[in-house]
């Protein structure tokens, strides 16, 4: 059964939890629903679409989308399975880490948790049930993790130009790309190039290729045996201690350390 078709199921108890563990659909279209939800990937990498921007989470991250954002969900194809709770939060929920996206490398205190949850599948917890004490204690141990989100994002835009420009980046992530060169390929001044960033995709130039950068490293990383030294060659690092770098910079985590996690469910 599909997400979607799922929904009423999901939405029936305001105040119930609803589990689903599944190999899961590779693409869940635009959708949204009243409950917080809580997923957690193994094996894969997963894309969430908000607005114009979409967020990476690698395998054995977690992500937590606050009640009411449209999102569209794609999972990759080397992904094992997706855990997801739906929470009907209450009154006392008044942290604000539950009420905004958010990305976090998951510990092995969450990780388990999260799994004992699977013989609950397509399960409605009630806060009757001796197992909602459970669930609620999930969200305790993710209040520390909210000082470590891990925002891996790549906005998206509809300007017909800009996106000329971006698949210039991403067909040539592997050469020496500087603000200069880019303005000099497309007869732009540095200057103008670099306000047409800020202004349509609220984030630097440099920001956007350093983000494209790892971004290409986890597709990499997945879906490749390239050694390490090989990635940061194809997406442009002088060395690998630059890409190893920036690399943790963006994910808390380093390369060799995320390609074992692919593996290891």
């Amino acid at each position: 059964m599909r997400l979607t078709e799922r929904l009423p199921d999901i939405e029936e108890q305001p105040d119930g939890i609803y589990v689903i563990h599944e190999k899961f659909e590779r693409f869940i279209n635009l959708h949204q629903h009243s409950k917080w939800q809580l997923s957690y990937i193994e094996g894969g990498v997963a894309n969430i679409t908000i607005e114009n921007t979409t967020y990476v989470v690698p395998s054995h991250y977690f992500f937590w989308i606050p009640a009411g954002v449209p999102h569209i969900l794609r999972v990759s194809q080397r992904a094992t399975s997706i855990c997801s709770m739906y929470f009907g939060l209450t009154q006392k929920d008044t942290q604000s880490c539950f009420h905004k996206l958010g990305i976090y490398p998951a510990n092995e205190l969450i990780i388990q948790m999260i799994k004992f949850t699977e013989k609950w599948s397509e399960e409605m917890i009630l806060p009757s049930d001796e197992r909602y004490q459970f669930m609620r204690a999930m969200l305790q141990v993710i209040i520390p993790l909210a000082e470590n989100t891990v925002p891996i994002v790549l906005p998206i835009t509809g300007n017909e130009r800009l996106k000329k420009i971006l698949d210039y980046l991403s067909d040539n992530i592997d050469k020496p790309l500087t603000l200069k060169s880019v303005s000099k390929q497309f007869n732009s001044s540095e200057r103008t190039l670099s306000r047409f960033f800020q202004t349509e995709l609220k984030m630097s130039f440099l920001q956007y290729l350093k983000h494209l950068r790892i971004i290409k490293a986890i597709d990499f990383l997945q879906k490749t045996n390239l050694s390490l030294s090989e990635i940061a060659d194809n997406i442009g690092y002088d060395t690998l201690g630059a890409f190893s770098n920036t690399f943790y910079e963006i994910t808390r985590m380093r390369p060799s350390e995320m390609r074992k996690n692919f593996y290891r469910s």
